[in-house]
């Protein structure tokens, strides 16, 4: 196989994001998500975040393919805030650095900004380089190490956005 004959992936033009729907599309949310991320969810995690915030679920879609995703909720803090919390955020290897994720969590905190979010928080593996580059990108601060964090045993970091 010549390199001019591995078919490329779309450009990001061809992208469409949208608001998670219904439970027809938990499948491709799971399916992208637990092919990325070092932490494996039972399907009632997922059905915690997405039944009680659906709003806060959006889709990346090349077609009829799920290539993206974040899950996310919104709830009152102990602290008093109101919290928006960026559960899980996963993007196909075949569709990176196209903008994805980041117009992912721009769609996330803009909902929770319409919803009056004072912060947004989330956990990311300190080795994750990548998805720490791209919160702080958005005004994300590391608030806090937090030492085996993982079932792996991995550690994290937590990174903060006040949005008041």
């Amino acid at each position: 196989l010549r390199m001019s004959e591995v078919p490329e992936a779309p450009a990001a033009a061809e992208i469409a994001y949208e608001a998670y729907r219904d439970e027809a599309q938990l499948p491709a949310v799971m399916g992208i998500i637990s092919k990325d991320l070092s932490e494996p969810y039972s399907i009632y995690t997922y059905r915690y975040f997405i039944h009680s915030w659906p709003q806060l679920c959006f889709l990346a879609k090349c077609g009829d393919e799920c290539v993206g995703a974040i899950v996310c909720k919104l709830a009152m803090h102990k602290s008093g805030t109101h919290r928006g919390y960026i559960a899980m955020l996963a993007v196909d290897q075949r569709h990176r650095h196209k903008a994805i994720g980041i117009t992912l969590v721009k769609k996330a905190i803009q909902r929770m900004v319409e919803e009056n979010a004072d912060e947004v928080v989330l956990e990311a593996e300190l080795s994750n380089t990548p998805a720490i580059r791209l919160y702080e990108k958005l005004g994300f601060v590391r608030d806090k190490s937090l030492y085996r964090y993982y079932l792996k045993g991995s550690d994290a970091i937590r990174l903060k956005l006040w949005l008041k």
